[in-house]
């Protein structure tokens, strides 16, 4: 069987996606979102209103 992971091996996972993974996907989906509503307004032009 496999072993078992550590304390310390869960806590480092832990603070990996809560401190990096997390908030560098948060950035690049806001990100690709407003490059596409960017892209998409050169192209059909500004939202009308």
């Amino acid at each position: 069987m496999s072993e078992q992971p550590s304390k310390a091996e869960e806590r480092n996972t832990f603070l990996f996606l809560a401190v990096v993974l997390a908030p560098v996907l948060a950035v690049g989906l806001v990100g690709g979102y407003g490059l596409i509503i960017w892209i998409s307004q050169i192209f059909l032009g500004p939202p009308a209103g």
